[in-house]
């Protein structure tokens, strides 16, 4: 029951906590404090417990200890558009002309974990972490269109970026693994196993201009208004999945990594069925890593790590918003309902996978001190011509750079450190509703991050 209770606080801390870290698409860069330093490297050389978030086999090869850390992430998130030839007349929905920048920017951001040694080649972790990205507030600008097209109602300007008031959404994402791993007689292979719960809290606010686009009014014939679809407040998902992984070490100058983590399966979000596919469907993508670490000696190490996200397989996420314009109400001489938001094949984001490389190095200094470094690089999700929903949700980042410390605090306790850095990207695209204007998204961020660790 302790330990039930004290789950059940650190859930409700992370969630109040205002997660969101848009670095790989909505997948945060690393998880753990050093793991950050190495710009999320490292999982075929794990120091951490938290590298069960990515490979619990490496749980084998770290020693018992508690883990917590604070990091305090800030994004930086813009979007402007072009002026318009028509300017939300003969059906077009035109967004400004504006330049508008996010209203949040420093959103903080908790772990904790522990692992326990049953035997020499048995262990067992939990891990308590979160994620997001899609967090924004667009405050100010306007929408300006032609409800009827060429029909005799006039055009309308309406505040806020899509004409529903304030523009934004709101995700937070937290999950607990509890992970084993089983070690070889001779150490030199590593298997593990997860099983991961996940919750996530959501809110979209000044969409509702998209009401005739849903599945609920075009299935009605037009005479029922969505009430699931913009300013409902925040909804909760539940479900969960589960991770493998190995780590094979033949040598301790080398040393091999391969994961797989499968698509969460959770709950839809009931309050928002008008508005993501499947009736509110949102399950979390899978994920694969491959790792690969060289030490040269006893006090460098370099890490090289591919990771794959599957953001395509989530419907909600991946399926492009010109399914729109195949529902019966859109204007476009559409039949299929499940087409329209909140249908089976409704609109989305029109995220693309994403593949991301990273390289770290860890270098001992001294037996007190040690150095960590990294950089990444993956091609965003965004493809150009979905620039128009992704106003709300800009994870465009690409590149990464970070640094770590660490320092040993007497003989059981270690201080550690991270820093990372991306850099300014920007995509452009034309609007989806009107072509005869341009969207430009862009963003960049900065997270530094805090980590004490203590062997029990």
């Amino acid at each position: 029951m302790r330990i039930n209770t004290r789950l059940t606080g650190l859930a409700l801390l992370l969630l109040a906590a205002g997660l969101a870290q848009a670095t790989n698409g909505y997948f945060t860069d690393g998880v753990g404090t050093k793991n950050k330093g190495l710009v999320g490297a490292g999982s075929a050389d794990p120091e951490e417990v938290l590298i069960v978030a990515t490979n619990p086999a490496g749980l084998a090869l770290v020693d018992a200890r508690t883990e917590a850390g604070l990091g305090f992430f800030s994004p930086d998130r813009s979007y402007a558009t072009s002026a318009s030839l028509v300017n939300g007349n003969f059906g077009a929905f035109t967004i400004g002309p504006q330049d508008i920048t996010s209203a949040n920017k420093l959103f903080p951001v908790p772990y904790v974990a522990t692992k326990w040694q049953l035997d020499p080649q048995n262990s067992i972790g939990l891990a308590f972490y979160g994620r997001g990205g899609m967090n924004t507030s667009w405050v100010g600008g306007s929408a300006t269109f032609d409800p009827d097209g060429p029909g005799p109602a006039p055009v309308m300007t309406l505040p806020g970026t899509y004409g529903g008031g304030t523009a934004g959404v709101d995700l937070m994402q937290g999950f607990l693994n509890v992970a084993a791993a089983h070690a070889s007689a001779d150490r030199k292979l590593m298997v593990g196993g997860a099983l991961i719960a996940a919750v996530q809290r959501f809110e979209a606010r000044g969409v509702g201009t998209f009401a005739g686009f849903t599945r609920t009014f075009a299935a009605s014939g037009g005479t029922v208004m969505p009430t699931s679809l913009s300013d409902n407040g925040h909804d909760m998902s539940y479900g969960g999945g589960a991770s493998v992984g190995l780590v094979w070490q033949p040598d301790p100058k080398f040393s091999a990594a391969l994961a797989y983590n499968s698509k969460l399966y959770m709950s839809k979000f009931k309050d928002y069925s008008d508005l993501f596919a499947e009736g509110g469907g949102f399950d979390i993508p899978a994920s694969a890593t491959l790792g690969l670490t060289v030490k040269p000696n006893a006090d460098v190490a370099f890490s090289f790590d591919i990771q794959r996200i599957w953001y395509s397989k989530v419907d909600s996420v991946g399926n492009p918003i010109e399914n729109i314009f195949a529902c019966p109400t859109a204007g476009a001489g559409g039949t299929d309902v499940e087409s329209c938001l909140g249908g089976s094949r409704g609109a989305g984001f029109g995220w693309r996978d994403m593949t991301v490389y990273k390289l770290g190095m860890r270098w001992k200094v001294n037996e007190d001190w040690t150095a960590r470094f990294g950089v990444s690089h993956g091609t965003q999700p965004i493809p150009g011509s979905q620039v128009t929903f992704n106003i709300l949700a800009p994870g465009v980042m690409e590149n990464h750079v970070s640094a770590g410390l660490s320092r040993r605090n007497g003989d059981r306790g270690e201080f550690n450190l991270a820093l990372t850095f991306a850099p300014s990207k920007s995509i452009s695209g034309t609007n989806t509703f009107d072509p005869t204007q341009t969207i430009e998204l862009k963003m960049h961020q900065l997270d530094l991050e805090f980590g004490y660790a203590w062997k029990r």
